[in-house]
């Protein structure tokens, strides 16, 4: 077969059965013609020691020229050791965003990580990651891909890095796991957005309104017991919200909340004894294990958040989240003298400086402190 042109390719009849017309100008560069009369360009190559072809693509969407050109950047790739059609079939064979999401909760989430953070992390994968990027195959998702997913998320500042750093988790896994090139992680050089911390403690003055709220409705039958202590409790002790909620009477002694796992572990909690009065007197469930019961004979406690929403609205602060209770603990703690380094025991932080974010201290607080370090130099200078 002569050298193949536009014109010769255009003669070749179609045949009973497929036929590959090899060019002898370029070795492996042919063209198979179907029974059809469909024309497509191939490239025949060796790789690991097994003879391939890949098809380049359809004459007349293709020119001879071209194709010839792609057939050379093919065997030239395989010269410098690549197999293009290995490759071609990875990439067929690589799973979605979406699966490789799928498989970091099974196979990774779900066999390291606690029960709270599975939830997390099912919730970003599931409602931030694959909307935008989840029918990207892992083999072909790049730093674009990635830098439009961060972008479209800028309005949710929180959720957008949280949503980067459980898809940079997941990419490194799919490393792992072989399913892309090791040190591809599309994910690096990408800069998070600002996050403005969230400083947010009762006052005094907030905390007095927070307590006759309670009672008012414990009173009037808008919250039980069981809700009244639950809060009460995460103020007395500075306890997370799953820690009072899920908490079980196994747990409970005469001056500690013993608990068996929490988010860092192993926790040993002191217990007030306004703490310990207000335990003492909850009503318990004959056959249920939790401390803050529900309406169902079993469990816990299902709807703190809800009724949350009730009493803030009730007290008047529509800002406060649950979790400021905790920060709110930490600041008295702090403006009372407690030593950081105790209160990072008490609140079972890993670090120091996990507790000192949290120990956020009033203005009233610094404005004195400010005027007694004035009023101090200014007595110094006026001698001088």
């Amino acid at each position: 077969m002569p050298k193949l042109t536009k014109r010769l390719v255009d003669s070749m009849p179609p045949e009973p059965k497929e036929r590959i017309h090899w060019d002898d100008d370029l070795k492996g560069f042919g063209v198979r013609v179907y029974p059809t009369g469909r024309k497509v360009y191939v490239v025949q190559f060796r790789a690991n020691g097994r003879t391939r072809r890949k098809n380049l693509g359809q004459h007349e969407v293709l020119t001879t020229e071209e194709a010839r050109r792609d057939a050379k950047l093919v065997q030239a790739d395989v010269a410098r050791g690549a197999d293009p059609s290995a490759d071609r079939k990875a990439r067929l064979r690589s799973p979605t965003v979406a699966e490789l999401g799928e498989r970091f909760l099974t196979d990774y989430a779900a066999l390291h990580c606690k029960p709270q953070t599975q939830y997390d992390y099912r919730h970003l994968v599931e409602k931030v990651i694959n909307p935008i990027l989840g029918q990207i195959k892992v083999t072909e998702i790049n730093f674009e891909d990635v830098t439009h997913f961060h972008l479209k998320r800028k309005d949710t500042p929180y959720q957008a890095n949280r949503g980067l750093s459980v898809l940079s988790k997941m990419m490194n896994l799919a490393e792992d796991w072989g399913l892309r090139d090791k040190g591809t992680n599309p994910t690096k050089r990408i800069k998070k957005y600002h996050e403005v911390e969230k400083k947010r403690y009762l006052s005094e003055d907030e905390q007095e309104r927070l307590g006759n709220s309670l009672g008012d409705l414990l009173q009037s039958g808008h919250i039980s017991q069981h809700v009244f202590a639950a809060f009460y409790l995460l103020l007395l002790t500075g306890c997370r919200l799953g820690e009072i909620q899920k908490l079980k009477w196994d747990y409970v002694t005469q001056t500690h909340l013993e608990l068996p796992d929490s988010k860092t572990g192993r926790r040993r909690i002191p217990l007030p004894r306004e703490a310990r009065m207000l335990l003492d007197n909850l009503e318990r469930r004959e056959g249920n294990p939790h401390v803050i019961l529900g309406v169902h004979p079993d469990g816990y406690h299902q709807s703190l958040q809800k009724n949350w929403r009730k009493i803030r609205k009730h007290a008047g602060l529509p800002d406060v989240r649950i979790h400021d209770l905790r920060h709110t603990y930490a600041s008295v703690a702090v403006m009372n003298g407690i030593d950081p380094f105790m209160l990072k025991e008490i609140l079972g932080h890993k670090n120091l400086s996990t507790t000192l974010r949290y120990a956020h201290l009033s203005d009233d607080a610094v404005q004195k402190a400010a005027g007694r370090i004035a009023g101090k130099l200014f007595k110094t200078l006026e001698r001088i």
